[in-house]
C-alpha cells in the first residue's frame, strides 16, 4: 500500500461505520483526517483518540444536506492541516419501505443526503483535489447494482452515485484527479438502525445474519487499500462480490431467488409508517 504521510483525507459521516474506521485507518497510514459529521460530540471523541495516538485530526460539525456547510469544512481543514488530497463522500442513510407507503418527501429526504449531499462534497471539495492532483472517493452500496423489493428509494439514490461516479471518472482522468466508488455489502453499522426519518433507535436489531456483517475496521482496509491504487470500483464483501456478479451475468437467476425466496428489505426501525395523506 502506498504511502499517506502528509496527505489530508476529509470525510463525511466520519462519526460512526465505516467513516469512523476509515478515520482511524488512514490515521495509522499516516495521513491527517478532517472528521465532518452533524454529531459534533462524536467526532471531537475520535479525534481526541487520533492526537492521542500522535496523529494528526480535526473534528468538524458539518451537515451534507446544508448548503455552505461543505464549503466550511473543507475552509477549516484547509487552515488547520493543508489542501484536501483525498475527500470521502460517506455519509448517508436508508430509507426503507414498500413503494407505496413511502411517500414523495421520504425520497426527498433519501436524495438530500445520499445525492445531493455526495453533491455538495464533490463541488466544495474539487477545487483542492485539482491542485493536489488527489481522488474522489464515493462510498455506494450493493444496492446501486440489484434493486430488491422494500429498497427503492436507497437502491436509486445509489443507483445515482454510481453514475455520477463513472461520469466523473472520466471528465477527471485528463486533470489528475481519481474517482473511486466503493460499493460495500453488509459491514456493521449503525446504517440498520435508521429510520427513513433520519432518526436512530439504538434497541433496532440488525436481521442481517452475524456471518455476513463484515466488521468496519476490515472493510476500511480494503478501501483504504483501493484508494492507495486508485481502483476504479471496489465491491465488498464476499456476498456483495456474489451478487454483483449474478446480477452483471445472470439476472434472471437474481429475479427467479427473489421471487422464489420472497427476498425482502429490511424492516424500518421504530415501525415509522406513512399516513395515507403525505403520500402521493
Amino acid at each position: 500500500m502506498g504511502s499517506f504521510d502528509l496527505k489530508v483525507v476529509l470525510i463525511t459521516g466520519a462519526s460512526s461505520g465505516i467513516g469512523e474506521a476509515l478515520a482511524r485507518e488512514w490515521a495509522y497510514h499516516g495521513a491527517a483526517v478532517a472528521l465532518a459529521a452533524r454529531r459534533t460530540d462524536r467526532v471531537e471523541r475520535l479525534a481526541d483518540e487520533i492526537r492521542a495516538k500522535r496523529g494528526r485530526a480535526l473534528a468538524l460539525t458539518c451537515d451534507v444536506t446544508k448548503d455552505g456547510d461543505l464549503e466550511r469544512a473543507v475552509a477549516e481543514t484547509r487552515a488547520a492541516l493543508g489542501p484536501i488530497d483525498i475527500a470521502v463522500a460517506n455519509a448517508g442513510f436508508s430509507v426503507v419501505g414498500a413503494f407505496e407507503r413511502l411517500a414523495l418527501e421520504d425520497h426527498r429526504r433519501q436524495f438530500e443526503t445520499n445525492v445531493f449531499g455526495v453533491l455538495r462534497t464533490a463541488y466544495a471539495t474539487l477545487p483542492d483535489l485539482l491542485r493536489t492532483r488527489g481522488c474522489f472517493v464515493i462510498i455506494g452500496s450493493v444496492s446501486g447494482h440489484i434493486g430488491m423489493p422494500g429498497t427503492s428509494s436507497y437502491s436509486m439514490s445509489k443507483f445515482a452515485v454510481r453514475a455520477l461516479a463513472q461520469s466523473l471518472r472520466h471528465e477527471l482522468a485528463g486533470r489528475g484527479v481519481g474517482v473511486v466508488l466503493i460499493s460495500p455489502g453488509y459491514v456493521k453499522s449503525e446504517l440498520y438502525q435508521v429510520d427513513h426519518r433520519g432518526q436512530r433507535h439504538p434497541e433496532a436489531a440488525d436481521v442481517v445474519p452475524r456471518a455476513l456483517r463484515m466488521p468496519a475496521d476490515r472493510a476500511a482496509r480494503q478501501i483504504v487499500a483501493a484508494v492507495a491504487r486508485r481502483r476504479s470500483e471496489v465491491v465488498i464483501t464476499g456476498h456483495g462480490k456474489a451478487a454483483v456478479f449474478l446480477q452483471r451475468h445472470v439476472p434472471w437467476l437474481v429475479s427467479f431467488g427473489v421471487k422464489t425466496f420472497r427476498v425482502k428489505g429490511r424492516p424500518n426501525p421504530g415501525g415509522v409508517e406513512v399516513r395515507s395523506d403525505e403520500r402521493p
